[in-house]
């Protein structure tokens, strides 16, 4: 999530933005969830993003989408991994993964949905996932016209540089 937020805000200052982020990681080393929220526009005075006021979510796993979906607009748009990370209680048997986290979804937002980690598989590594759901999110928003090409290759190491840019 960090790396695709940093594409982003580097894209975005570069087209002329004003841009502020802010980064919350809950346990993220030990596979909690890390959201990092972007704010642009021609003037922007704080990072956070409230309940009820995001244009977009960008969701890597389903869960996750249900779990942050108070912070978009009635008319906002979801990009939702059809990825499923279980957390402690649903790894434990505690609790079991709800079904219906994207069609929960769908009944209250436009919501585009992909298998990113699919994706990154068949282009060999799954780690470019996050890069995947950049360009779904890229094109979700309509950001066309930023050149995303130049500045991931900025972003990401040399050596995996071929493989984001097909995933992107």
């Amino acid at each position: 999530a960090i790396l695709t937020a940093r594409v982003f805000v580097t894209g975005l200052m570069q087209a002329g933005y004003d841009v502020k982020m802010s980064e919350v990681h809950g346990m993220s080393q030990r596979g909690g969830s890390v959201s990092p929220q972007v704010r642009w526009g021609d003037k922007v005075y704080a990072p956070v993003i409230g309940e009820g006021a995001a244009d977009l979510l960008v969701a890597f796993e389903e869960m996750e989408a249900v779990r942050y979906a108070d912070f978009l607009k009635p008319d906002g748009v979801a990009v939702i991994n059809e990825y499923r990370m279980p957390s402690s209680t649903t790894a434990s048997g505690m609790e079991e993964y709800p079904d219906t986290c994207i069609e929960d979804m769908q009944k209250l937002f436009r919501c585009v949905t992909l298998k990113a980690a699919d994706i990154a598989i068949g282009l060999g590594n799954a780690k470019c996932m996050n890069i995947v759901l950049f360009g779904a999110m890229v094109k979700a928003l309509k950001m066309n016209d930023i050149d995303w090409e130049p500045i991931i290759a900025k972003l990401v190491p040399e050596k995996f540089l071929d493989l984001n840019l097909a995933a992107y």
